[in-house]
C-alpha cells in the first residue's frame, strides 16, 4: 500500500507492505493506548481523540520522521494512519505548527 503525505505541495510516497501492517499492530495499539489517555493537539488538550484525531496526531509524528530521515518511523506511521482509516490514499500535512 501507498500513502502519498503531501508537505508543502511535495509529494512523497511511502510504500508499506501489508506484512508491516499485521506486523505492527500489537505497535498501533499500544498507540492507541497512549492516546485514549487524552492528547495535547496543538495549544488544545484533547481528552478523547476519535480516530481522524487520532490520524492528524501520527500524522505529526510522520513528519518528524520524515525531517529526521527516519524511514523505518516514517513507514510505521504511515502504516498507521493507512490501518485506522481504510481507502485513505493520502495526508496533506501542514508544517506551519498547527496538526488541526
Amino acid at each position: 500500500m501507498i500513502l502519498n503525505v503531501i508537505i508543502n505541495e511535495q509529494i512523497l510516497p511511502i510504500e508499506v507492505s501489508a506484512e508491516l501492517l499485521d506486523e505492527a499492530e500489537a505497535l498501533f495499539q499500544k498507540m492507541d493506548r497512549d492516546m485514549d489517555r487524552g492528547w495535547q493537539m496543538s495549544r488544545d488538550w484533547v481528552e478523547r481523540p476519535d480516530p481522524m484525531q487520532r490520524c492528524q496526531i501520527v500524522a505529526d509524528k510522520l513528519l518528524t520522521a520524515i525531517e529526521r530521515d527516519e524511514r523505518n518511523v516514517a513507514a510505521m506511521m504511515a502504516g498507521y494512519i493507512l490501518k485506522r482509516l481504510p481507502g485513505v490514499a493520502r495526508v496533506d500535512i501542514d508544517t506551519t505548527g498547527d496538526m488541526n
